[in-house]
Protein backbone atom coordinates (compact mmCIF):
# COMPACT_ATOMS: atom_id res chain seq x y z
CA UNK A 1 0.00 0.00 0.00
CA UNK A 2 0.92 3.63 -0.59
CA UNK A 3 1.01 4.20 3.22
CA UNK A 4 3.99 1.40 3.46
CA UNK A 5 6.20 3.42 0.87
CA UNK A 6 5.34 6.50 1.61
CA UNK A 7 6.32 5.71 5.14
CA UNK A 8 9.97 4.23 4.22
CA UNK A 9 11.05 6.85 2.12
CA UNK A 10 10.28 9.51 5.14
CA UNK A 11 12.74 7.02 7.11
CA UNK A 12 15.24 7.09 4.15
CA UNK A 13 15.30 10.53 4.22
CA UNK A 14 15.39 10.60 8.18
CA UNK A 15 18.41 8.16 7.73
CA UNK A 16 20.42 10.82 5.08
CA UNK A 17 20.20 13.26 7.90
CA UNK A 18 21.04 11.25 10.86
CA UNK A 19 24.14 9.95 9.12
CA UNK A 20 25.38 13.32 8.98
CA UNK A 21 25.07 14.23 12.62
CA UNK A 22 28.24 15.38 14.75
CA UNK A 23 28.88 14.52 18.36
CA UNK A 24 27.88 17.55 18.94
CA UNK A 25 24.49 17.61 16.71
CA UNK A 26 23.49 14.75 18.39
CA UNK A 27 23.75 15.84 21.99
CA UNK A 28 22.56 19.48 21.27
CA UNK A 29 19.15 19.50 23.33
CA UNK A 30 16.51 19.28 20.60
CA UNK A 31 13.09 21.09 20.20
CA UNK A 32 11.47 18.17 22.51
CA UNK A 33 11.48 19.39 25.76
CA UNK A 34 14.16 18.08 27.90
CA UNK A 35 15.78 15.53 25.53
CA UNK A 36 18.65 16.01 23.54
CA UNK A 37 18.25 14.92 19.59
CA UNK A 38 19.71 11.60 20.84
CA UNK A 39 17.08 10.76 22.90
CA UNK A 40 14.51 11.56 20.20
CA UNK A 41 16.18 9.40 18.46
CA UNK A 42 15.85 6.76 21.29
CA UNK A 43 12.38 7.33 21.45
CA UNK A 44 11.80 6.61 17.61
CA UNK A 45 13.28 3.27 18.32
CA UNK A 46 11.38 2.39 21.44
CA UNK A 47 8.19 3.15 19.39
CA UNK A 48 9.26 1.45 16.66
CA UNK A 49 10.22 -1.42 18.40
CA UNK A 50 6.66 -0.85 19.89
CA UNK A 51 4.71 -1.26 16.41
CA UNK A 52 6.90 -4.71 16.08
CA UNK A 53 6.00 -6.29 19.20
CA UNK A 54 2.39 -4.89 19.31
CA UNK A 55 1.80 -6.43 15.54
CA UNK A 56 3.38 -9.77 16.11
CA UNK A 57 2.26 -10.02 19.71
CA UNK A 58 5.50 -10.00 21.85
CA UNK A 59 6.31 -7.91 24.91
CA UNK A 60 6.09 -3.83 24.45
CA UNK A 61 7.85 -1.76 27.29
CA UNK A 62 9.68 -3.63 29.79
CA UNK A 63 7.39 -3.91 33.22
CA UNK A 64 10.08 -2.56 35.17
CA UNK A 65 9.38 0.55 34.06
CA UNK A 66 5.86 0.96 36.11
CA UNK A 67 7.48 0.75 39.18
CA UNK A 68 5.08 1.19 42.24
CA UNK A 69 2.54 3.28 39.98
CA UNK A 70 2.14 3.11 35.84
CA UNK A 71 2.89 5.91 33.65
CA UNK A 72 -0.56 8.33 33.94
CA UNK A 73 -0.12 9.21 29.97
CA UNK A 74 1.69 8.32 26.82
CA UNK A 75 4.20 11.07 27.06
CA UNK A 76 5.00 9.78 31.03
CA UNK A 77 5.62 6.69 29.52
CA UNK A 78 7.66 7.63 26.68
CA UNK A 79 9.86 9.80 29.16
CA UNK A 80 10.36 7.26 32.19
CA UNK A 81 11.70 4.80 29.19
CA UNK A 82 13.60 6.94 27.74
CA UNK A 83 15.26 7.88 31.28
CA UNK A 84 15.68 3.92 31.69
CA UNK A 85 17.54 3.18 28.15
CA UNK A 86 19.40 6.31 27.49
CA UNK A 87 22.60 5.99 25.68
CA UNK A 88 24.77 7.50 22.92
CA UNK A 89 24.55 7.77 19.24
CA UNK A 90 26.30 4.99 18.48
CA UNK A 91 24.09 2.49 20.26
CA UNK A 92 20.80 4.42 19.61
CA UNK A 93 21.27 5.33 15.47
CA UNK A 94 21.55 1.76 14.91
CA UNK A 95 18.75 0.33 17.07
CA UNK A 96 16.70 2.69 15.56
CA UNK A 97 17.78 1.47 11.77
CA UNK A 98 16.67 -2.03 12.96
CA UNK A 99 13.58 -0.82 14.44
CA UNK A 100 12.14 1.06 11.52
CA UNK A 101 13.39 -1.84 9.18
CA UNK A 102 11.70 -4.58 11.17
CA UNK A 103 8.08 -2.25 11.37
CA UNK A 104 7.61 -1.76 7.87
CA UNK A 105 8.25 -5.14 7.34
CA UNK A 106 5.56 -6.59 10.28
CA UNK A 107 3.11 -3.88 9.09
CA UNK A 108 3.60 -4.98 5.47
CA UNK A 109 3.07 -8.48 6.47
CA UNK A 110 0.36 -7.89 8.59
CA UNK A 111 -3.45 -8.67 8.23
CA UNK A 112 -4.91 -5.11 6.45
CA UNK A 113 -8.42 -5.76 7.93
CA UNK A 114 -6.84 -6.61 11.51
CA UNK A 115 -6.75 -3.97 14.27
CA UNK A 116 -3.56 -3.83 16.78
CA UNK A 117 -4.12 -2.41 20.15
CA UNK A 118 -2.57 1.21 19.89
CA UNK A 119 -2.15 4.39 22.54
CA UNK A 120 -6.11 4.91 22.11
CA UNK A 121 -7.81 2.50 20.03
CA UNK A 122 -6.97 -0.72 17.76
CA UNK A 123 -5.59 0.38 14.58
CA UNK A 124 -5.27 -1.35 11.26
CA UNK A 125 -1.85 -2.14 9.77
CA UNK A 126 -2.56 1.41 7.26
CA UNK A 127 -3.59 3.94 10.34
CA UNK A 128 -0.68 2.69 12.03
CA UNK A 129 1.48 3.13 9.58
CA UNK A 130 0.14 6.71 9.39
CA UNK A 131 1.12 7.35 13.20
CA UNK A 132 4.62 6.38 12.79
CA UNK A 133 4.73 8.66 9.60
CA UNK A 134 3.34 11.46 11.54
CA UNK A 135 5.42 10.87 14.50
CA UNK A 136 8.50 10.82 12.33
CA UNK A 137 7.96 14.09 11.05
CA UNK A 138 6.95 15.58 13.65
CA UNK A 139 10.46 14.29 15.94
CA UNK A 140 11.93 15.06 12.37
CA UNK A 141 11.23 18.80 13.04
CA UNK A 142 12.68 18.30 16.67
CA UNK A 143 15.89 17.88 15.55
CA UNK A 144 16.52 19.81 12.17
CA UNK A 145 15.24 23.13 13.04
CA UNK A 146 17.28 23.69 16.12
CA UNK A 147 20.41 22.68 13.80
CA UNK A 148 19.11 25.26 11.46
CA UNK A 149 19.12 21.76 8.65
CA UNK A 150 16.67 21.55 5.62
CA UNK A 151 13.81 19.56 6.33
CA UNK A 152 11.04 20.82 3.64
CA UNK A 153 7.54 19.62 3.34
CA UNK A 154 6.39 16.80 1.23
CA UNK A 155 3.27 15.14 -0.25
CA UNK A 156 4.06 12.68 2.13
CA UNK A 157 1.76 15.27 4.37
CA UNK A 158 -1.42 14.68 3.43
CA UNK A 159 -1.32 10.85 5.60
CA UNK A 160 -0.54 13.84 8.24
CA UNK A 161 -3.24 15.66 7.73
CA UNK A 162 -6.09 13.07 6.96
CA UNK A 163 -4.67 11.64 10.16
CA UNK A 164 -5.43 15.24 11.88
CA UNK A 165 -9.11 15.78 10.54
CA UNK A 166 -10.04 11.80 11.08
CA UNK A 167 -9.30 12.00 14.87
CA UNK A 168 -10.77 15.60 15.19
CA UNK A 169 -14.08 13.85 16.93
CA UNK A 170 -11.18 12.16 19.15
CA UNK A 171 -9.95 15.57 19.63
CA UNK A 172 -13.04 17.14 21.10
CA UNK A 173 -13.93 14.20 23.28
CA UNK A 174 -10.77 14.29 24.93
CA UNK A 175 -11.52 17.97 25.70
CA UNK A 176 -14.93 17.43 26.91
CA UNK A 177 -16.46 19.21 24.05
CA UNK A 178 -19.15 18.33 21.53
CA UNK A 179 -18.30 17.59 18.18
CA UNK A 180 -19.61 18.90 15.02
CA UNK A 181 -18.38 18.56 11.28
CA UNK A 182 -15.33 19.99 10.28
CA UNK A 183 -14.28 19.90 6.63
CA UNK A 184 -10.49 21.11 5.83
CA UNK A 185 -9.03 22.53 2.16
CA UNK A 186 -5.69 22.42 2.65
CA UNK A 187 -2.61 23.20 -0.37
CA UNK A 188 0.03 20.70 -0.44
CA UNK A 189 3.65 21.68 -0.99
CA UNK A 190 2.78 20.76 -4.89
CA UNK A 191 0.44 22.63 -5.45
CA UNK A 192 -2.62 20.02 -4.99
CA UNK A 193 -5.54 21.23 -3.04
CA UNK A 194 -6.47 18.10 -0.84
CA UNK A 195 -9.98 17.98 0.87
CA UNK A 196 -11.16 16.40 3.68
CA UNK A 197 -14.80 15.97 5.64
CA UNK A 198 -18.16 16.72 4.08
CA UNK A 199 -18.92 18.99 1.47
CA UNK A 200 -21.97 20.01 3.51
CA UNK A 201 -20.07 20.99 6.96
CA UNK A 202 -20.96 24.95 8.36
CA UNK A 203 -17.26 25.24 9.23
CA UNK A 204 -14.14 25.23 7.39
CA UNK A 205 -10.37 25.23 8.20
CA UNK A 206 -8.15 26.24 4.89
CA UNK A 207 -4.48 27.07 4.05
CA UNK A 208 -1.27 25.19 3.78
CA UNK A 209 -0.99 21.82 4.26
CA UNK A 210 2.29 22.10 6.16
CA UNK A 211 0.81 24.81 8.71
CA UNK A 212 -2.49 22.46 9.40
CA UNK A 213 0.22 19.12 9.89
CA UNK A 214 2.39 21.65 12.46
CA UNK A 215 -0.55 22.30 14.16
CA UNK A 216 -1.70 19.06 15.06
CA UNK A 217 1.60 18.12 15.74
CA UNK A 218 2.05 21.56 18.45
CA UNK A 219 4.52 22.74 16.79
CA UNK A 220 2.72 26.27 15.51
CA UNK A 221 0.22 27.60 17.09
CA UNK A 222 -3.16 28.10 15.37
CA UNK A 223 -2.62 31.85 15.26
CA UNK A 224 0.71 31.23 14.18
CA UNK A 225 -0.39 29.15 11.39
CA UNK A 226 -1.67 31.55 8.78
CA UNK A 227 -4.65 28.97 8.36
CA UNK A 228 -8.18 30.38 8.18
CA UNK A 229 -11.71 29.31 10.19
CA UNK A 230 -14.64 29.67 9.12
CA UNK A 231 -18.06 28.94 10.74
CA UNK A 232 -18.91 28.17 14.17
CA UNK A 233 -17.09 25.52 15.13
CA UNK A 234 -13.49 26.24 12.88
CA UNK A 235 -12.28 27.99 15.43
CA UNK A 236 -12.36 24.96 18.20
CA UNK A 237 -11.20 22.35 16.13
CA UNK A 238 -8.29 23.84 15.34
CA UNK A 239 -7.14 24.68 19.04
CA UNK A 240 -7.89 20.66 19.69
CA UNK A 241 -6.08 20.12 16.47
CA UNK A 242 -3.81 16.64 17.23
CA UNK A 243 -1.88 14.05 15.26
CA UNK A 244 -1.11 12.28 17.98
CA UNK A 245 -2.49 10.43 21.24
CA UNK A 246 -2.59 12.14 24.37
Amino acid sequence: MEIFDDLEAEYERLDGIFAGLSEADWNHPSDAAGWTNVDVVLHLAQSEETVAATVTGGPVMPNRLAGDRGPTSVDDAMAMWVDAERAGPDVVYPRWQAARRRSVEVLRAADPDRRTPWASAPLRPAALATTRLAEHWAHALDITVPLGIPYPDTARLRHIAWLGHRTLPYAFALAEEQFAPVRAELTGPDGDVWRYGPDDAESVISGPAGAFCRVGARRLTPEESGLTATGPHSTTALRLLRNYAA
